[in-house]
C-alpha cells in the first residue's frame, strides 16, 4: 500500500507537469502542419517548354524543373541541409541552355546580399551565383555575387562588391568588373539584342540611368537631372528606354502630420542622344501618389507605341495602357480589386497577373489569375473558385499559364492552366504526414472599429469541443499585406497560417485580422490618415477584433489572447499595453516598439512647424507609452540578425520591463533573420507560440 501511494503521488506530479489537456483529442502536431513545402521563383522558357521553380522543403531549398507537354517534375539541385540558405533570382538563359540562381542572403530584408549564418558557424558563408547546365544537369557555383541578368548568348551580368561584373559562360575567361561607378548600382537591364546594359546609379540626392556599351565607350547617362530616375525598361526595338522619375534632394520642412501627394512621372529617352521626354505625369492627388503595392510602378514597354504601368489613381491599384502617340491612358483592369504580380507574354501582346476579384463575394480575400490582351484591351478572368492562384507567368505555349496554386487546406504547388484545365505539379512534394484533411477552412468576416472603419478578417472555427472556447487574434506584419482564405503566397504568412490551423486544432477560435494599412481593400483602407507613428489609428481595428470575438456565443470573453509578428508584433504589444483586460496573454514576435525614433531633429535651423506635436504623437503611438497598465503575460521572440525590424526594438522594451520589475518570457534566436531562414528555428517559434497561448488560455 505505501508503494501504491508513492506511485500514485508520482503519477499526479507527472500529470501536473503535462500541458493542459483538451476536451477533445489532438489531430496533428505543430511539426506536421509546419512542414508545408513552399515554392517560389517560378520562371519559364518559351522556346524549350521548360518551367522551373525553387522549393523550400523544411529548410532544404532546391531547384525543380518540369518540361512540356507532360510536365514531369525533376529536382536539379541536391541541397539536403536545413542551413538557412535561400534561393533567389532563378531564370533561364536566353537560349534555355542554362538556369542561374543566387544561393544565400536575405532578399526579403535589408542588406539582402549579406550572408546569413543561421548555423552560427565560426566563418560566414557567402552569397553565390550558381548555374545549372540543362544539357548535363550539373549545378555548380560560378562566383560570389547577386542580382544576375542574362544578356546575349551566355553573357551574365551581376552585382559584386558594389560593382557590375560580367561573365561569359561560353568562355574560359574569368568574370571581370565592367562598371565601377559612384553610387549604389542596380536594376540591370540588357537591351533586347543583348548588346547594351542599362543600370541605375543611386547617388543619394539623385539617381541616374546609365547605358553601358563596351569597355572603351563612356557610360551614356540618360537625361541626367536633380531627380531620382529608376525602373529602366527598353523599347522593343532597343532604341529607347522608359523610366520613372521622382523628386530628388530633400525638401522644405513641411508639416509632418499632413498627408500630401508623392509625385512621379514616366519619361522616355533616346538611347543614342540621351535626350528624354516626359510622357505621363501622375494625377496630383493622394491616390495618384507613388504606388506601394507589389512591383511598385510595374512599368512595361510591350509594344513600340505602348507603355503599361500601375496606378492607384482611381482608388484601386490598377493597370493602365499609355498610347505614346496620343498621350492617352486607358484603364485595363476595371473593378474594385487590386492587381499584383504582373508578367508579360513573350510576344508582348498580353499581360497576366493575380487579382483579388472574381465571382464570389469573398474573393477580396483570395487571389485569382486574369489576363489583358494589350492589342484589344480585353480583360479575362482565367481562374475562379475557392482556391488561391498567385505569381502567374505565361509558359510561351500559346495562352498556357503557370502559377502557384493553393486551397484552404492544401499549401502551394506549381500548376499549369491550359484550355481551361488545371494540372498540379509535384503533389508528392507535400509530406505524407501533412494533415491536409484535418485542417479547417476559414470563413470571411467583417466588423466595425470604434471610428466606423470596416475591418476584415478570416475566422478559424474548430468543430466540437466545449460550448465556450478560448480565442486568439492573429495580427499580420507588413503592414502592406493581406491574409487570405487559404495558404498565403508568401512563406512568412504561410507559416502563420499553419500556426492558426494548429491553434484551431487545439480548440481555439482564431481571428486573423486584415487591419487598415493593409492591401486588397482600396486606397482609403491602405493609406488612411492618423496611422502608424502618426496616431496608431489601426490599433482600433485590433481592439475591435478582440471585441468581435468576445461577443461571439461560442467564445469565453475571459480567455482571449493575441499574437503577431513584425508590425503585427507592434500591434500585439499595443493590445497588451492598452487593453490587458481584453487580451489576457500575448506573443510578440520581432515587434516594432519605439515609434519615437521615427523623428530625429534635422541638421540646420529649419524645423517642421509641428515637430514637437509629431514627436509627442509618435511616442503616444508606441507601446512604450503605456507600460504602466500592461499586466498581461507576454512572450517576446526575436532573432538577432533581423534585417527588417532591428533587434533593439525588443531589447529596449525588455530593458524597460526589467527596470519596472515586470515579468515576461522570452526566446532569442542568434544568427537567424526576420524570416526564420532555418526550418528548425521556425519550428521552435511555432511550438513556443502555440504552447504559450495554450498554457495560459486553455482549460485543464
Amino acid at each position: 500500500m505505501p508503494l501504491f501511494k508513492a506511485l500514485f503521488g508520482l503519477l499526479l506530479v507527472l500529470v501536473a507537469l503535462l500541458p493542459p489537456c483538451l476536451s477533445f483529442a489532438q489531430g496533428f502536431s505543430t511539426l506536421s502542419v509546419s512542414r508545408f513545402s513552399f515554392p517560389s521563383e517560378l520562371t519559364a522558357h518559351a522556346a524549350s517548354g521548360h518551367i522551373a521553380w525553387a522549393m523550400d522543403e523544411q529548410g532544404k531549398r532546391n531547384v525543380y524543373l518540369a518540361e512540356a507537354p507532360d510536365y514531369a517534375v525533376r529536382r536539379l539541385t541536391h541541397f539536403q541541409e536545413d542551413d538557412g540558405q535561400e534561393i533567389s533570382s532563378l531564370q533561364f538563359s536566353k537560349d534555355g541552355g542554362y538556369l542561374v540562381f543566387v544561393r544565400g542572403g536575405d532578399h526579403g530584408g535589408g542588406n539582402a546580399s549579406r550572408p546569413v549564418n543561421t548555423q552560427n558557424m565560426p566563418k560566414m558563408s557567402s552569397v553565390d551565383i550558381w548555374t545549372i547546365s540543362l544539357a548535363s544537369g550539373e549545378a555548380s557555383p560560378l562566383t560570389s555575387g547577386d542580382y544576375p541578368v542574362w544578356g546575349s548568348g551566355h553573357n551574365l551580368a551581376f552585382i559584386k562588391n558594389g560593382e557590375i561584373w560580367l561573365k561569359d559562360l561560353a568562355s574560359e575567361e574569368p568574370a571581370k568588373a565592367i562598371i565601377q561607378n559612384r553610387g549604389r548600382l542596380g536594376e540591370l537591364r540588357f537591351s533586347p539584342d543583348g548588346s547594351q546594359l542599362a543600370f541605375v546609379a543611386n547617388r543619394g540626392t539623385h539617381a541616374l540611368i546609365g547605358v553601358y556599351r563596351d569597355e572603351s565607350t563612356p557610360v551614356n547617362w540618360l537625361a541626367p537631372s536633380f531627380q531620382r530616375d529608376q525602373s529602366p525598361r527598353w523599347s522593343p526595338d532597343g532604341q529607347s528606354i522608359a523610366f520613372v522619375r521622382t523628386l530628388g534632394g530633400s525638401g522644405a520642412a513641411l508639416p509632418l502630420l499632413e498627408k500630401r501627394h508623392v509625385p512621379w512621372e514616366i519619361w522616355t529617352a533616346d538611347v543614342r542622344s540621351g535626350k528624354a521626354v516626359r510622357q505621363w505625369k501622375a494625377p496630383e492627388t493622394l491616390a495618384g501618389s507613388v504606388p506601394t503595392t507589389h512591383g511598385g510602378f510595374n512599368l512595361h514597354w510591350p509594344m513600340r507605341e505602348q507603355l503599361v504601368y500601375l496606378s492607384y489613381e482611381d482608388g484601386w491599384p490598377h493597370l493602365y495602357s499609355l498610347d505614346l502617340r496620343s498621350q492617352e491612358a486607358t484603364l485595363l483592369s476595371p473593378g474594385e480589386f487590386m492587381v499584383e504580380q504582373l508578367s508579360l507574354h513573350p510576344d508582348g501582346k498580353s499581360l497576366v497577373f493575380a487579382a483579388n476579384g472574381g465571382d464570389l463575394p469573398d474573393d477580396l480575400d483570395r487571389r485569382h489569375v486574369a489576363t489583358v490582351d494589350l492589342t484589344s484591351g480585353t480583360f479575362t478572368w482565367k481562374s475562379s473558385g475557392e482556391g488561391i492562384e498567385a505569381y502567374p507567368i505565361f509558359t510561351g505555349r500559346e495562352d498556357e499559364i503557370a502559377f502557384f496554386s493553393a486551397t484552404p487546406k492544401r499549401p502551394l504547388l506549381p500548376a499549369v492552366l491550359r484550355e481551361g484545365e488545371v494540372r498540379l505539379l509535384g503533389e508528392n512534394l507535400i509530406p505524407a504526414d501533412f494533415p491536409t484533411e484535418a485542417l479547417v477552412a476559414p470563413r470571411h468576416v467583417s466588423f466595425i472599429a470604434a471610428d466606423g472603419t470596416r475591418v476584415y478578417g478570416q475566422l478559424f472555427e474548430p468543430a466540437g469541443g466545449p460550448a465556450k472556447k478560448a480565442a486568439v487574434v492573429f495580427v499580420h506584419g507588413g503592414p502592406q499585406r493581406q491574409m487570405l482564405l487559404g495558404w498565403s503566397y508568401m512563406d512568412y504568412y504561410s507559416n502563420t497560417y499553419a500556426i492558426n490551423q494548429k491553434l484551431a486544432e487545439m480548440g481555439f477560435v482564431v481571428l486573423s485580422v486584415n487591419y487598415r494599412l493593409g492591401i486588397g481593400y482600396g486606397y482609403d483602407f491602405h493609406r488612411p490618415a492618423g496611422t502608424y507613428y502618426q496616431g496608431a489609428a489601426e490599433y482600433q481595428d485590433i481592439k475591435a477584433a478582440g471585441e468581435f470575438l468576445a461577443g461571439m456565443e461560442q467564445v469565453d470573453a475571459e480567455r482571449i489572447g493575441i499574437y503577431g509578428g513584425s508590425y503585427g508584433g507592434y500591434l500585439t504589444a499595443m493590445a497588451l499595453a492598452r487593453d490587458s483586460d481584453l487580451f489576457k496573454v500575448g506573443v510578440d514576435i520581432s515587434g516594432v516598439h519605439d515609434m519615437d525614433h521615427r523623428y530625429e531633429l534635422p541638421e540646420g535651423v529649419e524645423v517642421a512647424p509641428d515637430y514637437a506635436e509629431a514627436k509627442q504623437i509618435a511616442w503616444e503611438s508606441s507601446p512604450m507609452a503605456d507600460l504602466d497598465q500592461w499586466t498581461s503575460p507576454v512572450l517576446f521572440i526575436h532573432s538577432d540578425d533581423d534585417r527588417n525590424v532591428g533587434f533593439y526594438h525588443s531589447a529596449d522594451l525588455v530593458r524597460r520591463f526589467d527596470e519596472l520589475g515586470k515579468p515576461y518570457d522570452y526566446l532569442v534566436i542568434p544568427g537567424d533573420t526576420h524570416h526564420w531562414m532555418q526550418f528548425s528555428n521556425r519550428l521552435r517559434v511555432n511550438e513556443a507560440t502555440v504552447a504559450y497561448l495554450g498554457r495560459h488560455l486553455l482549460q485543464k
